[in-house]
């Protein structure tokens, strides 16, 4: 069977994996989760410009690993015992305490960056892959009603990203076509100006599509202000009870009950400010057992994170203090983990949308 996923199943899957990567800094389990997610958007992309644009997000996610390290150099506490860099520290005054500028580079707080670095990239390649996988226009069609003027900035700007990568193999293409085969810090300076240009143009026109449409329309009267006030109260229970949740010391009121009742409100105020604003959906997308599988597997490695922070925290973190040690291997989230690989094989496989993308699926 051939066809596209829904978009929200995909985008419900990478927020769980996102989660369980927000509970962990142990580097086993981050690379675990970096390989699901990478298969899974490898066996289940399209050839679409956000379907190319993952490695963009996997350069992001390296790059905040390796601007957490420099800022630990050069303003982070130092802690350890094996010193790598003995550099000079600066004295600052009292009212900056806290904060060492310089000062001697220890192998455990360095290791200790990087893993902090890490858990935050692998939270941002988790929300690449679903924007890899979920067309942002089609995620716009199940947007609900009431949150249309939101939706239509949102996918403007999540399509800034696929579209930078489509600008980018055009420009290049281009030169490559006029001969021009210049390098170096001259070929960035030919090349960001028409691929910057090339993706704001396609965004606008984007917006101006949707404008056109009737997207952002607005709810008016007293409808509209009983809406804003129960999505509010909705959106704060929903931050109370998810970091509840995420608090292991936090009282157990805060976590699944608050996010129950956040969530009641919030789904009371859209279903309230969706019946003002009419709209009809020429074909909806379908919503079948690939796309309950999808989201059970999400949810399945959040609960199986979650279970281990309350049962044993310590099996989620590196180990770095008062010496580094071997980090263990908790069975219960490596299972939830890789439970969530289950999409990128029993799902449907979406079609392909460009000849290129199709002839790299071809064997050779």
């Amino acid at each position: 069977m051939t066809r596209q996923l829904h978009p929200v199943a995909w985008w419900l899957w990478a927020i769980g994996l996102a989660v369980a990567a927000a509970l962990t800094t142990n580097p086993l389990l981050l690379g675990l989760i970096l390989i699901v997610v990478t298969f899974v958007v490898l066996a289940r992309r399209d050839g679409s410009p956000w379907g190319r644009a993952f490695r963009l997000y996997a350069a992001l996610g390296a790059v905040i690993v390796l601007v957490r390290m420099l800022l630990h150099i050069a303003v982070g506490l130092k802690y350890g015992t094996i010193l790598l860099l003995p550099l000079p520290e600066a004295d600052l005054p009292a009212w900056a305490a806290g904060i060492q500028l310089g000062g001697q580079v220890y192998l455990e707080g360095l290791l200790g960056a990087a893993l902090e670095g890490a858990r935050l990239g692998t939270m941002i390649v988790a929300v690449g892959a679903a924007n890899a996988l979920a067309s942002p226009k089609r995620l716009l069609k199940v947007f609900p009603a009431a949150l249309h003027e939101i939706g239509a900035a949102l996918v403007v700007a999540v399509t800034v990203a696929p579209q930078l990568a489509a600008s980018v193999q055009r420009v290049m293409r281009a030169r490559q076509l006029r001969g021009d085969s210049a390098g170096g810090l001259r070929a960035v300076r030919r090349v960001a100006m028409p691929v910057l240009q090339d993706t704001l143009d396609r965004s606008l026109l984007l917006a101006a599509a949707m404008d056109g449409r009737g997207y952002g329309r607005r709810v008016e009267g007293g409808r509209h202000r009983v809406t804003s006030a129960l999505t509010l109260l909705g959106l704060v229970g929903a931050c109370v009870g998810s970091y509840g949740l995420l608090d292991t010391t936090s009282p157990a009121a805060l976590g699944l009950p608050m996010l129950a009742v956040g969530v009641a409100f919030c789904v009371g105020g859209l279903v309230l400010g969706g019946r003002a604003v009419p709209r009809t959906i020429y074909r909806r997308d379908p919503w079948a057992w690939p796309e309950w599988v999808t989201l059970a597997c999400g949810m399945v490695a959040a609960a199986a994170m979650l279970s281990m922070a309350r049962r044993d925290p310590a099996a989620l973190a590196m180990p770095l203090v008062p010496r580094i040690g071997i980090p263990r291997v908790p069975v219960v989230a490596v299972l939830g983990v890789l439970v969530a690989l289950l999409p990128g094989l029993v799902t449907p496989v979406p079609p392909l949308t460009s000849a290129r993308a199709r002839r790299d699926r071809e064997p050779r």
